[in-house]
């Protein structure tokens, strides 16, 4: 197999950009995530595919509980704060005011829409990245808008 056109393939799915936050104890983590999808009806299942040194992956481990925040295609400047180290201070995550949500997982204020799940099962001994199979338990729809993709950023993951 060529390596480019398997590379160009991968990165034609469709991939969404996403907030993922979590919360263990004191310790916060949150990171921009692209690979997330809904994968049940009943129960309402998502799963999402988080590198497993981050610090996110770390506290929804410990946890068992995250937020999936989904961002307007227009907040291409709040994915980029979250590709940096978390640092939570004040009630704000890299910056970014939160409230904690019915799990305690840190709820952005600034995201159109979030779920907000439990863990159900961690996959993490196959590829780079552990999945994360969550059922959502709550969710807010603030504003009903046209999501941020990879395609709509300058920015390519995966491949």
């Amino acid at each position: 197999m060529d390596v480019q056109t398997r590379r160009k393939s991968l990165r034609m799915l469709t991939n969404g950009m996403y907030v993922m936050s979590s919360r263990a104890g004191d310790r916060y983590g949150a990171a921009t995530v692209t690979w997330v999808t809904q994968a049940s009806f009943r129960p309402p299942l998502v799963l999402a595919a988080v590198r497993r040194e981050s610090n996110v992956f770390k506290c929804l481990l410990e946890s068992r509980v995250a937020a999936i925040h989904i961002l307007a295609c227009d907040q291409q400047h709040l994915a980029q704060k979250f590709f940096t180290p978390t640092k939570a201070d004040d009630g704000t995550i890299n910056g970014e005011p939160f409230t904690a949500g019915v799990t305690s997982a840190p709820i952005l204020h600034c995201a159109p829409a979030y779920l907000e799940g439990r863990v159900r099962q961690i996959i993490d001994d196959l590829g780079d990245h552990a999945v994360v199979i969550m059922e959502v338990i709550d969710a807010a729809c603030r504003n009903e808008v046209r999501p941020l993709t990879i395609a709509d950023s300058p920015w390519e993951y995966g491949g």
